[in-house]
């Protein structure tokens, strides 16, 4: 076998190769007689089918097969003693012009993965978030927690703020009658921002059976474009209005958390150990972001396409997934492939840049480090024990944890390489920011 090499690009390569033909017709004759011996056709007894019929109705099978193989051998023995590494599949064409008739002459276009130069990161600066739960979170919490049991009474006055009002409504545009304008017992709470503001303010202060005809005009980026911008006659009737109720802090409240003895102590306690756990996980996520930015910053890399095509794949697969599990379909939605490439490309971006960290800088994640993750998520469930064994008992879990531990030490260099700077954050900033 020949072969030669052409640099198309700073990662671009051409191989050109050539594989006797003799070689091929030796390979198709021997597949062809092994063939024959196992063969069943009508007329003969099995194995004892003529070669020369073998050949004529499986020789241009056997022959591609043949010529695929060996193909798929001088490409893998070239790219070996050439010592590339290989980025995505290779464009394998046959060469034109000529025939050559004592070689089959084909060449193979592809991508190498770079080198990586890691970037010098000590003048970095990383600002990590410091904050700290007190009672003032737990109250917060709590509040947020009680109004997701809150419950609603029928009462007899006008409609006011936090009410859940039951209502039938007509809206008109230049008197004709458009899309979603109607409604029938509709039910909406004021101020959780089912409605607009304007309507919801016009529904302050009626009664049971009251109706109000007004004007209201949707703003210009409204998310229904045919009535964006445009001004609607609503006529609007008040049919129920309900008050909600927050549940007490008792006893009763803290068994519905899961406090099976009701103290309250025990809830707050419980409460604030989840709480702290989320700040951590928000912390750490945010770090993470933070310390692959750094990263991606200080290295600058050429990457290869086909890289990038897959990974772009990758994401437009799993997004799909993702909606078809919610009962919808990526094609109702203005999302194409164009939209991936910018995470695509961070994406591998940053994988080259571990992948290069870990082996300069021995990062590989322990067993203990992997088993410490393991246990840090199954304490979130009620029976840790069994979710360990459960995780270890999937390989693409653990894949997972596996790949998280890497990211931590990953992480953790990166921490002692820059210049970090602890920095007190707004408790509700800073979680409304990282959720």
């Amino acid at each position: 076998m020949q072969t030669s090499l052409e640099n198309l690009g700073s990662l671009e390569r051409r191989l050109s190769m050539t594989v006797p033909v003799e070689d091929i017709e030796k390979q198709v004759d021997e597949r062809l007689k092994k063939l024959s011996k196992t063969l069943r056709m009508a007329g003969f007894r099995p194995g004892k089918v003529p070669l020369k019929l073998v050949a004529q109705q499986y020789g241009p099978q056997v022959r591609s097969e043949v010529i695929g193989d060996a193909v798929q051998k001088a490409f893998s023995d070239a790219v070996r003693e050439q010592n590339l590494k290989v980025a995505g599949y290779p464009r394998i064409e046959p060469k034109t012009g000529e025939a050559d008739a004592k070689n089959f002459e084909f060449s193979a276009t592809f991508e190498i993965y770079p080198d990586v130069v890691l970037g010098d990161i000590r003048e970095s600066k990383l600002e990590r978030a410091a904050l700290t739960v007190g009672d003032a979170e737990v109250d917060k919490t709590m509040e947020v927690l009680r109004k997701q049991r809150q419950h609603f009474h029928d009462v007899e006055r006008p409609v006011a703020s936090g009410d859940r009002v039951t209502a039938d409504f007509l809206g008109k545009i230049d008197g004709v009658e458009f899309a979603g304008g109607k409604a029938s017992d509709f039910v909406f709470v004021l101020g959780e921002k089912q409605m607009l503001p304007e309507f919801e303010a016009n529904a302050l202060g009626l009664a049971v059976g009251a109706s109000k005809t007004f004007d209201l005009t949707f703003p210009a980026d409204y998310h229904g474009k045919d009535v964006a911008g445009k001004t609607a006659s609503f006529e609007l009737t008040i049919k129920k209005v309900e008050e909600a109720h927050l549940p007490e802090v008792d006893a009763e409240f803290a068994r519905s958390l899961g406090v099976s003895d009701g103290d309250l102590g025990k809830m707050r306690a419980e409460i604030k150990a989840n709480i702290e756990r989320e700040v951590k996980k928000r912390t750490q996520a945010d770090i993470k972001n933070k310390a692959m930015q750094i990263l991606l910053d200080a290295t600058k890399i050429d990457l290869p396409k086909a890289l990038i095509e897959m990974e772009t794949q990758h994401l437009v697969q799993t997004t799909r997934a993702d909606l078809e599990a919610r009962g919808m379909k990526m094609e109702q939605l203005p999302i194409g492939p164009e939209m991936f490439e910018q995470q695509a490309q961070r994406r591998v971006s940053l994988g080259l840049i571990i992948a290069e960290l870990v082996k300069v800088h021995g990062l590989s994640a322990k067993p203990e480090q992997v088993r410490a993750l393991v246990q840090e998520q199954a304490e979130s469930y009620e029976q840790p024990d069994e979710v360990v064994k459960w995780l270890y008992s999937q390989p693409q879990r653990l894949s997972e944890m596996e790949s998280l531990a890497l990211e931590d030490n990953v992480v953790t260099w990166v921490l002692s390489q820059a210049k970090v700077e602890d920095k007190a954050v707004n408790f509700d900033e800073f979680m409304g920011k990282s959720a």
